[in-house]
């Protein structure tokens, strides 16, 4: 329940202005301060009222429309039509304070009426308590009830808020489904006069179901209890309180039988609930209750009975639940999402331990053994004993520490997922650090990492080989392994240093490619033999002859050779920018060929 500053504004001059009926409206001036000097009077009673007294749990303006129920109640029907219209004119102001304060009405409605005179403020007090409101509703006075629930607030702590969110969704209910509707009973903690601001409301709303034809049982409750539940929505706004309303539904048959069972549940309802609308079915079963009248037959006690001898399992089952199902997985699924993260192809539950102990205790030194003993005995100890039959219950006592070891697990995992990030974040940027500079020495020769850069934008750059970009990628690079050295790098910077290596790690190699094939064709030449061509290849100081779909090496004679052997010779002359053929060869291939010409 709400306090007084949490109410939503509301303007009294907006919503309800109380005010003589007598007084023509209209928008002159004199009705205007009239308003004005109504408001400030009955804010400045409010005020005196809440400070002299701090208990006071509300006060309100009743609506004009129920000041005549009000006026019947507090004086009685016989009162002469003159002296009740002169008393239907004043504002009647209800302030309700807690039961425990009962005795202090007459003084309180003493001091209020002793203020009112001598503010010469024309206004009616009630003062009442939370059990004179309920006595109301036991006594089917449902317009009373109504009217403090729908009266304007000038001060609330949350009684106020909670009977009107509970009186406007009770009123969408029974205008909808009217025919339908039976009780609808306000019951917990409000009506038991222990609820704090945060309380939500309770309220049992039963369905007659007993003339119901052309549907399932089941059926109407189903249609009936979605709309039930999508006007707490609406009401909870239009009432403009944050209190959760939260209605339970009830078929009429199903709720005789749980009656007739004497069901704890039921029979608590029944006695503390309150109706706020009632068509003559309720209020006979509390006085039945009341009276004795229901009780539980034989079966249903041996039932309640038999329902104690089945707790201690019960409770023994669902520890075990609590071990078997949340712990386990909670230390198992954080483990294998990190071993997946280091590398790992998706690890099955029985692997999990011996897993983590190989790679982050005894490899890569990154977890303390504590928490290997952790993740081993809620897996191993307790998991598997269970499956083996060797553990069969646990205390609550192993359950409070093996949910604190799970917590501090976890809690490990996720500063090890850290530390995972950061290993393969270090180990990204190294290679790619690696992989450029390999290349660019390829072309630039094997320097140090300035003259290497320097060597690039001088020959490479400015000579229009690569482009600027280039050089800044490349810049780039090597800023992002410095600042990851110095514990400056972020997992994204990381990523976006990786994304623009490729482009230029892309552009050394098409480029290293390039010269490969210009030097390669530079060693080519091509043989025309009396019969057909053929072709030579000169690489690392040896020469290949391609014939016939055949490959040849020239050593003294012609060897059969293989692609492999070619591969490698390549490879090797890439270091080596001259290409020399040997006068021999031409003569070993002449004694091998015969005649032939080299053409250009």
């Amino acid at each position: 329940m709400a306090e007084n500053n949490d109410i939503p504004e509301m303007n009294l001059k907006d919503n309800y202005t109380p005010k003589n009926p007598a007084v023509p409206s209209g928008d002159d001036s004199q009705v205007k301060k009239d308003m004005e000097k109504t408001k400030k009077e009955i804010e400045k009673l409010k005020s005196f009222i809440v400070k002299k007294y701090n208990f006071v749990q509300a006060v309100s303006i009743i609506p004009p429309q129920a000041v005549k129920s009000f006026v019947e109640e507090e004086i009685g029907d016989d009162l002469p039509k003159e002296k009740f219209e002169t008393l239907a004119k004043k504002i009647h102001l209800n302030i309700i304070v807690p039961d425990n304060k009962e005795k202090k009405i007459p003084e309180i409605k003493k001091a209020v009426v002793e203020q009112i005179e001598k503010a010469k403020q024309d206004v009616w007090v009630y003062v009442r308590t939370p059990a004179e409101i309920w006595e109301m509703c036991f006594d089917s006075k449902f317009e009373l009830y109504s009217g403090i629930a729908m009266s304007f607030p000038l001060y609330d702590k949350g009684f106020l808020g909670a009977v009107r969110v509970a009186e406007i969704h009770k009123s969408m209910v029974v205008q909808k489904f009217e025919k339908y509707v039976v009780s609808y009973v306000m019951g917990g903690s409000l009506i038991r006069g222990d609820a704090v601001k945060e309380s939500d409301v309770d309220v049992f709303i039963i369905i007659n179901d007993t003339d119901v034809k052309r549907m399932p049982r089941r059926e109407l409750l189903d249609r009936l209890r979605s709309i039930i539940y999508q006007y707490v929505g609406e009401a909870g706004a239009m009432a403009g309180v944050q209190n959760k309303l939260e209605p339970q539904i009830y078929l009429l048959t199903d709720f005789w039988e749980a009656v007739k069972d004497a069901h704890p549940v039921m029979f608590t309802f029944i006695r503390d609930g309150v109706p706020i609308y009632d068509r003559g079915t309720f209020m006979p079963w509390k006085a039945l209750l009341k009276m004795g009248k229901l009780k539980p037959s034989p079966e249903a006690i041996d039932m309640f009975m038999s329902m104690g001898d089945n707790t201690t399992k019960r409770a023994e089952r669902m520890l075990m639940d609590i071990v078997m199902g949340d712990i386990y997985w909670g230390v198992i699924t954080p483990s294998q999402a990190l071993l997946m993260l280091y590398g790992l192809p998706p690890p099955t539950p029985k692997t999990v331990v011996p897993e983590m102990k190989r790679i982050f205790l005894e490899k890569e030194k990154m977890l303390e053994k504590k928490y290997i003993d952790i993740l081993e005995e809620i897996v191993v100890k307790y998991y598997k004993g269970y499956e083996h039959g060797k553990v069969k219950k646990v205390s609550g006592k192993e359950v409070d520490k093996l949910l604190g070891d799970m917590e501090d697990y976890i809690k490990r995992m996720k500063e090890l997922r850290e530390q995972i990030d950061k290993r393969v974040q270090e180990k990204t940027i190294e290679q790619i650090y690696k992989d450029v500079f390999d290349l660019l020495e390829s072309i630039t020769g094997k320097k140090s990492q300035v003259a290497i850069m320097k060597s690039f934008e001088d020959d490479f750059i400015k000579k229009g080989k690569f482009s600027l970009q280039s050089a800044r990628i490349l810049k780039n690079v090597v800023s992002a392994r410095n600042d990851f050295k110095k514990g400056k790098l972020d997992a994204h910077k990381v990523d976006r240093a990786r994304r623009d290596a490729d482009i230029l790690i892309k552009e050394l190699v098409e480029y290293s490619q390039r010269c490969d094939l210009i030097n390669l064709e530079k060693s080519k030449m091509r043989l025309k033999l009396k019969k057909g061509f053929a072709e030579l290849l000169n690489a690392d100081g040896e020469t290949f002859l391609f014939k016939d779909n055949k490959v040849f090496k020239v050593d003294k004679k012609l060897i059969e050779s293989n692609m492999d052997e070619i591969s490698k010779a390549v490879e090797n002359q890439k270091d080596k920018k001259e290409v020399e053929v040997g006068s021999k060869v031409f003569e070993i291939l002449k004694k091998e060929l015969g005649e032939f010409e080299v053409l250009i």
